[in-house]
């Protein structure tokens, strides 16, 4: 019988702003992430969907959180993760901010030729300890083989699984429907799957982390 399992998606871009209209950010539209969301609902189970700042629907039957910024979407994680069965951290959390932001927009002449930047935690490290049973999942968007780097991101961030895609290619990059992705897990040889759209990878996903979690304790 398949369990309802409740399940944290993270999607999309963090923006690190500079001022109320300039900032930091990165490619990713969000279609992975909501894809997921919306294969976790296909197969009834529980699922909120932690956002950055994109531009698509909620997928039936999702919880939708919106953040904007990296230190905005590791508290809305942190909050929620207690409640949670599984988490698939598929947002594109930006690297770095701003040691500074203006309240207000910049002149030009005040603005100096040099952006001093400070690191943003990785949200991934940073909730470990708090992993206890449930299934993390993970992803590796590289340019050319993202394979080494996918197996040293599921051992220093404690993943169950990391799914590793080249973003460089033009049909499973950013902002593409379809999808190329090598699932990397625990004890388990890679397995590459061909090109498919973003909702069946999703599917694929979920699947895995079915499969993967472990069984309700004995009552009492």
């Amino acid at each position: 019988m398949l369990k309802n399992m409740k399940i944290l998606i993270t999607a999309g871009p963090t923006r690190e702003h500079l001022d109320p209209v300039r900032f930091l950010s990165n490619r990713s539209t969000g279609k992975m992430g909501f894809a997921i969301a919306q294969a976790a609902a296909e197969r009834g189970h529980t699922v909120t969907l932690v956002a950055g700042p994109v531009s698509l629907p909620t997928p039936e039957h999702v919880l939708r959180v919106d953040v904007v910024s990296a230190l905005d979407m590791l508290a809305a994680v942190q909050r929620l993760l207690p409640y949670q069965d599984a988490l698939v951290m598929s947002a594109a959390v930006a690297d770095w901010r701003p040691t500074e932001a203006s309240a207000t927009k910049l002149k030009k002449a005040e603005m100096r030729p040099v952006i001093e930047l400070e690191p943003n935690p990785d949200i991934l490290k940073t909730i470990r300890s708090q992993k206890g049973q449930r299934v993390f999942v993970g992803f590796a968007a590289e340019t050319g083989d993202p394979i080494a780097e996918a197996v040293r991101k599921l051992e220093t961030k404690g993943l169950d699984l990391i799914v590793a895609n080249d973003v460089t290619q033009p049909d499973a990059g950013f902002a593409v429907d379809t999808n190329r992705v090598t699932f990397i897990a625990v004890a388990e040889d890679p397995r590459s799957l061909p090109l498919q759209s973003k909702i069946d990878v999703g599917r694929e996903i979920v699947a895995w982390v079915e499969r993967h979690l472990p069984p309700p304790a004995p009552p009492g």
